[in-house]
């Protein structure tokens, strides 16, 4: 087994580990631990809420979970030579829920806290707890279901230089201000007012072994971990599981990498914001380095090559979507957000006429392995997105007859 050079103790939170990691994107943070081209290691990780949901049957604590305090990350780690501009090449060698942990959880949360892709539909908070048995995993709140899990990281990342990171909080900052009449979702901030990004923001940063005299600069500056960007972070691509291999971009002397948000499963666009099987775990990881890759290879985000390992599913169920608002009837030209919408509204409502509430199916399209797609963009005015649901994972059939 490789050697753990993170330790997550999962009866205290992340900034009282002995060793702490970090919930903000900043240059500064001190790598935690340092490894050679070459190298395995295993890290492992808290869960991306530090713990703040429970397994049990109330979903109170979805409903007043602290999202400042998301999501917390295992790291940084030095990788001894990488510079600039070299590219940081990181294998996924193994991933797996920490012993005596082996539980999950996926929310729906409110729609004054943090809400989701379909938080106009489903504005209050649920709660579904998973159990894991080896690779399959099933819950006490949405019965007649079994499932293999993709076990992911959702979020990894090197740490920006200190210009990258202006230019995340200059150009989302000015985002921000245009402050038009359109809600996002899952943007981490509480409140009916619309939010487009979640700005820096102190409160609850957790920085490791930063300096105390360089604390507050850094908590004022330091980029939340909501969205994905070019250093990859918070990306929430499900197939990156064992064997996927991973080409990021270097910004910072060492790389300064870090990761968590584990997920044991997860759907394409995982819908709920709280929407993958979230759990603790470990990873086991090897690093490489691409001298000079960035320009090479004309980098500007990562590349992924999905590992090997995946269920496997030879028949699904799809719905189709497309761009025409379900609340008004006005047509949208090539839309793609609102036909994928669209297509999610259209699977729960076929899956609530087979005993399903709409927030178990809406749970479970989020965290399962539902394939979803842009199956159209040049039809117009109407962009076609579909999803597509795994019939096997249901112990009943759900075929239309």
């Amino acid at each position: 087994m490789p050697k753990t050079l993170f330790q997550v103790d999962l009866t205290k939170p992340m900034d009282q580990q002995d060793l702490p990691g970090h919930n903000r994107w900043h240059p500064d943070i001190p790598a935690v631990v340092s490894v050679n081209p070459g190298d395995v290691f295993r890290i492992e990780c808290k869960d991306w809420t530090d713990g703040q949901i429970k397994d049990n049957d109330s979903p109170d604590d979805i409903r007043d979970v602290d999202l400042t305090v998301v999501h917390v990350l295992s790291g940084p780690i030095h990788v001894n030579g990488a510079e600039p501009g070299d590219i940081l090449v990181v294998d996924l060698v193994d991933i797996g829920a920490l012993q005596g942990d082996e539980w999950g959880f996926t929310g729906i949360f409110d729609k004054k806290n943090g809400g989701g892709f379909l938080t106009d539909h489903y504005p209050d908070p649920a709660k579904a707890i998973w159990d894991f048995q080896g690779i399959y995993t099933t819950s006490r709140h949405i019965p007649g279901v079994k499932f293999a899990g993709i076990i992911h990281p959702g979020l990894i990342g090197c740490a920006p230089s200190h210009e990258l990171l202006a230019k995340w909080n200059k150009r989302e900052k000015e985002l921000v201000d245009t402050a038009p009449d359109l809600r996002t979702y899952g943007a981490g901030l509480s409140g009916d007012k619309p939010v487009l990004a979640a700005l820096p923001n102190p409160t609850n940063a957790i920085l490791g072994q930063l300096p105390k005299s360089e604390f507050e600069r850094v908590a004022a500056e330091g980029a939340r971990t909501v969205p994905p960007r070019e250093h990859g972070g918070n990306c929430d691509i499900k197939n990156l599981s064992k064997g996927t291999r991973i080409y990021f971009p270097v910004y910072v002397e060492g790389g300064k990498l870090s990761m968590g948000d584990i997920h044991f499963s997860q759907g394409d666009g995982e819908i709920s914001f709280c929407g993958a099987i979230e759990m603790s775990g470990y990873i086991d990881i090897h690093v490489e380095i691409i001298k000079g890759g960035v320009e090479k290879y004309g980098m500007i985000n990562p590349i992924f090559k999905p590992g090997p390992v995946e269920p496997r599913f030879s028949e699904y169920l799809v719905f189709e979507g497309i761009s025409v608002d379900e609340f008004t009837g006005k047509q949208y030209y090539m839309d793609v957000h609102i036909a994928y919408r669209r297509a999610c509204l259209n699977a729960i409502e076929y899956l609530k006429k087979f005993g399903y509430t709409g927030e178990q199916a809406y749970l479970l399209l989020s965290c399962a392995p539902v394939e979803g797609r842009v199956s159209g963009i040049v039809d117009i005015p109407n962009a076609c997105c579909t999803v597509a649901i795994p019939t096997a994972i249901f112990d009943k059939p759900i075929l239309p007859v």
